[in-house]
């Protein structure tokens, strides 16, 4: 009996956890740069790219040789057992990668969220202070102290009471919602006036571009004004890049474009290629902060995966894949807006490099969430893997790999255009 994706969907149901969600209901069989078979033979372009897991698209040739490579010597040890040259390697090149004209170190872990939470952790050390201001709509993960700095409860915390206290929310600049950068500033000030001292806050943590929060970009001038408020109060400046780094955006991390650099920068996602490593870099001193003993995990900074992020910056120089993702954002907005002029109920497009969105809303102007759903099962019925995302669930998020052809690119955008006008009366 040969497997569907309906028979596996219900395997799944009476296996996994209800709690781990599926967004579109296939299985897949086989993938090559940016296109996915599922378990059917039925071919699909992917704009989703594993939720910003895979620029270089799905098992690039450099990157699947070096972990073969890495594969055939050792595939663990434990860092903190028997070290390996990779793990330094990869550690250096980030050193250099990140922005900041300053000495730095970085620690490998494996997840975004575990690159989160020890972000705090090394801010908390080296202020001897406890509190953390986030930012509305921003998404930092699904660990219990990931869970409290996200600016949304439903679905990642939903019906599990309250997380961990002293984390205080301020707003994300974004005037498309009415919240210039001087109000996002200032319901800064109002925490430091109502809520907790500046001399009790260990950090500050932003996306320069927020992922599920909307592909809201901060401006280079409310950054710098965040730079010196941290300045001011001695609080650790956190950008998180789990979903804007590895050249996402046109520069290898967001922050480039931002004039200002963070004292501490988290990547994850697309780091490595679709293997699992994500880890913090920043100042020297800061990450030297917390004892030996005090950082690392059993698989942090795997060899398999740290072989594959190696190869995957190789890529970036081989290929000129940040030259490549400006001009990809260019072509996808370009396409986002034609489609806009026909169809008022694309109330804003945005993006930064290849990081690109598209919000909807009805006629009254509100956020549309039905369309933004129908569009997406639409595009999966004609053949694109497509993701939504935002505060209100209203907003088409583009993440197709920068690898992906001119054809490949505008094959999917000629299906979300069809898709629009399918739902013109809908």
């Amino acid at each position: 009996m040969s497997k569907t994706n309906d028979s596996l969907m219900q395997r799944r149901h009476a296996a996994v956890a209800r709690g781990v969600s599926q967004i579109h209901p296939i299985f897949v069989q086989r993938a090559e740069n940016a296109t996915v078979w599922d378990v059917e033979g039925r071919q699909y372009i992917d704009f989703a790219g594993g939720i910003a897991v895979l620029n270089t698209g799905h098992r690039h040739p450099k990157v699947m040789e070096a972990v073969k490579r890495q594969m055939e010597q050792f595939t663990h040890t434990c860092f903190q057992v028997l070290a390996y040259e990779p793990y330094v390697e990869l550690c250096e090149k980030l050193n250099t990668l990140v922005p900041g004209d300053f000495a730095k170190k970085t620690l490998l872990v494996t997840t975004g969220s575990e690159a989160l939470e020890n972000a705090v952790k090394i801010a908390r050390a080296a202020t001897g202070r406890a509190g953390v201001i986030a930012f509305t709509g921003g998404y930092h993960g699904r660990t219990m102290m990931t869970l409290s700095m996200n600016g949304k409860v439903s679905p990642y915390s939903a019906g599990m009471g309250l997380m961990p206290g002293g984390v205080y929310r301020a707003q994300f600049p974004c005037p498309l919602h009415g919240v210039s950068d001087d109000d996002a500033i200032a319901s800064i000030e109002r925490i430091f006036k109502n809520d907790a001292e500046p001399r009790d806050i260990a950090a500050i943590v932003i996306e320069p571009v927020q992922g599920e929060g909307g592909f809201y970009v901060a401006s280079p001038a409310f950054m710098k004004k965040l730079r010196e408020l941290c300045d001011l109060h001695g609080i650790v400046l956190v950008a998180d890049e789990v979903q804007s780094g590895a050249g996402r955006t046109g520069t290898f991390f967001a922050m480039e474009q931002m004039g200002v650099a963070p004292d501490l920068t988290t990547f994850a996602k697309s780091i490595a290629g679709g293997f699992p490593v994500a880890g913090v870099c920043g100042r020297a001193e800061m990450m030297d902060a917390i004892a030996p003993g005090g950082l690392g995990g059993t698989y942090a900074g795997n060899p398999l995966a740290c072989a594959a992020a190696l190869a995957v910056i190789e890529v970036f120089e081989e290929e000129n894949l940040l030259a490549r993702s400006s001009t990809l954002g260019e072509m996808i907005m370009g396409r986002l807006r034609d489609i806009a002029a026909q169809d008022k109920r694309i109330g804003d497009v945005r993006g930064l490099g290849a990081m690109v969105a598209c919000e909807l809303f009805t006629s009254e102007c509100r956020p549309d969430a039905e369309l933004a759903a129908k569009v997406v099962a639409l595009a999966r019925d004609k053949g694109l893997v497509l993701l939504s995302c935002g505060q209100y669930g209203n907003v088409i998020r583009i993440l197709v790999p920068l690898t992906a052809s001119d054809m490949e690119v505008q094959a999917g955008m000629d299906i979300i255009a069809a898709c629009f006008a399918e739902l013109a009366g809908s």
